[in-house]
């Protein structure tokens, strides 16, 4: 089958845009299956940049046909936002070229209202959403009383089921968060049009995916965030609320797994994470805040400094085993060239035993204290690398202990943030 999955590895902001920018100009579909515009992912081709939040990287090319798959909640205001930052940006995209689907649910204005007000509450247990409605929105969709794209663009079961939920929306806001009611007409009247804009990029994408790839072409699944954040297999409460691992890909996108035929972890040559929780190599010094400043580590979406630190490979282990990575791509190893030393988590010394998993419990990963290899650094060249020869032998080394310890093949590297600073090891 010609379906494959593109992931992140970490706790996102991995360098996935990207990649599945890159890995597009080989594929024939792409499409997100997961999360929401909380996502960030930047594009570089030549001297222009693209950030790219809700719609699939693969949007970037006139001839591929990019999908939002029912597994993401959609944001209609930012979905348009979007049209039209790319239309301004010289790129305009078509419902030719983009599908929603219709069984995707629909953020409203009242999940970002609850969003912010839930965190506001929280105080200083809060979890650090970026307060774009996504965990309010998947609650709804949980608990089945969401709005879908298929109601959204039908006048009249959109006004029954915004009536029957606004109610209840705005009890809770106002009588347990003591924030203002919402209006209804004025949501409805807004709503309404939104939906007739967004009707003609509508299909069942399940279907059109099925045919797509039963026809021959070449499917690329995109995930947003990473595996971390994954809602069962990261670091709960602080991940976001849908599965970001491969397993999600049949569920988001609502076809078997054996149209699936590989799953590519993208991970950086070091760790970041934004918000609150355990990071066992974090680097709160003078070398976490080199890292970040020298590999731009600040959100996309949100613009918070990302916290740094060495790469963790029970991290990227974990992620192999829990998404089945048939191959890795390994992103950023240019922001560590000039380091004199380079450290690698190889295990977790957890009470009297090492371990090679990540815990599930937060209060035993935070009693895990990393396990170090040590590596010697190399120098800028890097960048300069267009092949695994040019690469200096320092970074050879350190590639071949990530592949050693995970048991998965690196097959590109990435020595930069444009699509011409790659580096294809083997054919994915």
């Amino acid at each position: 089958m010609a379906g494959f999955i593109v992931l992140g590895a970490q706790w996102g902001d991995e360098g996935k845009g990207k990649m599945t920018d890159f890995l597009a100009e080989s594929s024939d579909v792409i499409v997100r299956f997961q999360g929401g515009n909380n996502a960030g992912h930047t594009v570089i081709v030549g001297e222009n940049e693209y950030k790219l939040h809700l719609i699939p990287s693969g949007v970037l090319y006139k001839d591929k046909l990019n999908i939002i798959g029912n597994g993401v909640v959609l944001d209609p205001k930012a979905f348009f936002e979007e049209l039209d930052y790319l239309e301004k940006a010289g790129i305009k995209v078509s419902p030719e070229q983009l599908i929603v689907s219709d069984r995707a649910n629909v953020i409203m204005p009242y999940h970002k209202v609850l969003d912010k007000l839930k965190e506001e509450a929280r105080g200083k247990n809060n979890i650090g959403t970026t307060g774009k409605g996504i965990g309010p929105c998947y609650t709804d969709k949980a608990e089945r009383s969401g709005i879908r794209v298929c109601d959204l663009i039908n006048p009249v079961v959109l006004k029954e089921k915004l009536k029957e939920t606004i109610v209840s929306k705005n009890d809770i806001i106002t009588k347990v968060y003591n924030g203002e009611e919402l209006n209804f007409d004025t949501i409805y009247e807004e709503y309404v049009e939104l939906g007739k804009r967004l009707k003609s990029f509508v299909a069942d994408s399940s279907v059109r995916i099925y045919d797509a790839i039963k026809s021959g072409k070449k499917v690329l699944f995109e995930g947003a965030q990473g595996m971390l954040l994954d809602i069962d297999y990261g670091t709960y409460p602080f991940v976001t609320s849908s599965n970001t691992t491969a397993g999600g890909v049949c569920s988001g996108v609502g076809i078997g797994p054996t149209m699936i035929s590989g799953a590519v972890g993208v991970a950086k040559a070091y760790t970041t994470r934004v918000g609150k929780g355990p990071f066992p190599t974090e680097l709160d010094n003078e070398t976490g805040e080199w890292i970040r400043q020298k590999g731009g580590e600040f959100g996309v979406t949100t613009g918070r400094a990302r916290r740094c630190g060495w790469l963790d490979l029970v991290i990227l282990k974990t992620s192999a085993r829990v998404s089945g990575l048939t191959d890795l791509v390994v992103t950023k190893i240019d922001t560590l060239a000039g380091l004199d030393k380079i450290m690698v988590c190889v295990g977790y010394k957890f009470e009297d035993k090492v371990i090679d998993y990540f815990p599930a419990s937060l209060e035993d990963l935070a009693k895990c204290e990393p396990i170090y290899e040590e590596f010697e650094g190399w120098d800028d060249s890097v960048a300069d690398a267009r092949s695994y020869d040019e690469i200096p032998e320092n970074a050879k080394k350190y590639l071949k202990r990530i592949e050693e310890f995970t048991g998965v093949p690196i097959s590109i590297v990435s020595v930069g943030p444009k699509r011409d600073q790659t580096i294809v090891l083997k054919e994915i």
